[in-house]
């Protein structure tokens, strides 16, 4: 079973949000993620500044597989990127929930976050994606 921290909202397109103590969101991608596309080689980040709708793509994370989009769980302003990633996108690997972060933002509306599952959502829809 995949590692799936109670305190995280999820996105089916698998990043996690996670509300800071300054109202900023987290998001990176979930460890279910980071385990189907194996060993990060390159990660893309969106630019601080940039305004992002929800849903919508503003980074990529390229593994040994393949590349895939990162997409904002919920809209906002990105406040903060994790520079660190450039160097060493294997973090995301290793510490997905951790250091593996992959940018900060501001949300436009809080109340966005409704719409994303809890732990127990999210490990329901992985259960129903295994065919």
């Amino acid at each position: 079973m995949s590692n799936v921290p109670v305190e995280l909202k999820y996105a089916k397109t698998h990043e996690y949000a996670r509300v800071n103590d300054d109202g900023s969101v987290t998001v990176g991608i979930s460890d279910s993620a980071q385990d189907q596309l194996g060993d990060m080689v390159f990660i893309e980040l969106p630019e601080v500044g940039q305004t992002l709708a929800a849903a919508e793509a503003c980074a990529v994370v390229e593994s040994v597989k393949a590349a895939s989009d990162v997409y904002a769980p919920v809209g906002g302003e990105v406040v903060e990127v994790n520079e660190a990633l450039v160097d060493s996108p294997e973090t995301v690997n290793q510490d997905t929930y951790g250091e593996g972060w992959l940018f900060r933002l501001q949300p436009a509306d809080v109340a966005e976050m409704a719409s994303l599952m809890d732990a127990e959502a999210y490990e329901e829809f992985l259960a129903s994606e295994v065919h």
